[in-house]
């Protein structure tokens, strides 16, 4: 039965867990737990920086808006197929070397960055950038994984979000500013540096997670045969892919708002920062709200219900605005339309992930990069289709929103059916 003033959810995840690992978490200091949020900020560093310089980017490489945001899909694409090969590795060599590893060439790719001399070298460049940097994401789940159990691992993830939500306020600010002092590549020279910093940060902070004997012996086929298993998860399933469209629902907006806010509304490249960076302080403050508040107090399956229903009206707001129903309404309500929808993430994201991960204790490494994969994947799909229309309408953007953000409330009610209880790991009744 439940503890008092425990929900039910808490109380079957906490018996299908069992209680975390007390010596594991005795060594997630204020430093590792820096360094774990670090290693999530990875993909905002490498993509939201590049942001305010979308535009430059096209003129300065004479190429047309629609090639240079394959600059973006590229690197999402590969943080999406990398996930796949360094989550198993970690798996089974721990989870220092593949990260160690991935975090050096993630360097190297980024230093190239800056001195490609065209658009189609640039994508080539920031594909193998997210290949490396796939190590960081996975990685970092995995290891919160193997320290944390059901309601603390939600509410270790919203933790993460507060750092790594840093990220994003701050990346198209830092983004907004380089550009007054140096051109777009001096961008990339920055993240460089960004890269050596955590790469040291890892070597000599970040203790290995994963224990000798519960590493898996097996190769690639075994691997492959594990994938296989946690797919056939409806329910891990069902989180993996509502998860993916709430995050492609995000990265339209990602790869879309410089365009929508600087060329259509006519906005500065530091207005544009400043409006992206309150809009991330919108997701921290509801990701901290998730919790340290609604975690352990209300359902995470309510929760996610939740955000995912406010997702789907900002969208369906922001497609009614953009398709002029209103009229001509201006920048602010636009603004105000996707700050509602970024802050909503904050319910949607931690909570995916940690309802899909507590099913896998056996896997961390291979769920959390099908989880990764996932995301990435429909993110990158759905990056060029804002652009699809040109540059001078929003109406893409929003309804490539609407449509993911319909798709993830669909595999939520129709796979995961939270209506009904988990009774036993991996089972339902």
């Amino acid at each position: 039965m439940p503890e008092r003033g425990q929900t039910t959810e808490e109380h079957e995840i906490r018996t299908a867990t069992g209680p975390k690992n007390p010596v594991a978490v005795r060594r997630t200091g204020a430093l590792v737990t820096l360094v774990l949020g670090g290693l999530t900020a990875v993909p905002p560093l490498s993509m939201d920086m590049y942001l305010p310089a979308l535009p430059e980017v096209t003129d300065a490489l004479s190429s047309p808006a629609a090639t240079v945001q394959l600059t973006l899909t590229a690197c999402l694409m590969g943080m999406a197929l990398g996930q796949l090969v360094v989550g198993p590795m970690s798996d089974k060599w721990g989870r220092r070397r593949p990260l160690l590893i991935g975090l050096l060439v993630y360097v190297l790719a980024t230093a190239i960055c800056a001195f490609a001399p065209t658009a189609e070298l640039l994508i080539g460049f920031r594909l193998l950038q997210g290949l490396a940097g796939a190590a960081g994401i996975v990685i970092a789940r995995a290891v919160v994984r193997d320290l944390y159990d059901g309601v603390e691992m939600a509410r270790f993830f919203s933790t993460l979000m507060l750092i790594s939500g840093v990220a994003p306020v701050v990346a198209p600010l830092i983004g907004g500013q380089v550009l007054r002092f140096t051109d777009w590549r001096g961008i990339f020279v920055v993240l460089t540096g960004v890269g050596i910093a955590l790469t040291a940060l890892v070597w000599r902070c970040l203790p290995e997670t994963l224990a000798p004997e519960k590493r898996h012996s097996g190769g690639t086929v075994e691997a492959l045969r594990t994938m296989r298993s946690l797919l056939a998860d409806r329910v891990f399933t069902g989180y993996m892919i509502a998860g993916g469209f709430a995050f492609a629902a995000l990265f339209a907006y990602i790869s879309a708002s410089p365009f929508v806010i600087q060329e259509i509304y006519g906005a500065s490249p530091q207005t544009f920062s400043l409006l992206f960076g309150v809009n991330s302080v919108g997701l921290i403050a509801v990701g901290q709200i998730n919790g340290k508040i609604l975690v352990g107090r209300i359902s995470l399956n309510k929760v996610l219900a939740f955000g995912l229903s406010v997702i789907t009206l900002a969208a369906t707001a922001l497609l009614l605005m953009t398709t002029g129903v209103f009229g001509d309404v201006g920048l602010v309500p636009v603004a105000a339309g996707l700050f509602v929808l970024m802050s909503a993430m904050g319910l949607a994201m931690p909570n995916t992930q940690s309802l899909a991960l507590v099913r896998t204790p056996h896997a961390a490494g291979s769920a959390s990069a099908l989880l990764g994969t996932s995301s990435f994947l429909i993110g990158a799909v759905a990056s060029p289709l804002v652009g699809i229309a040109g540059e001078d309408t929003a109406v893409p953007m929003a309804v490539v929103q609407l449509v993911c953000a319909l798709a993830a409330i669909a595999c939520f009610v129709g796979l995961c059916r939270p209506w009904q209880h988990r009774t036993t790991e991996g089972v339902d009744h």
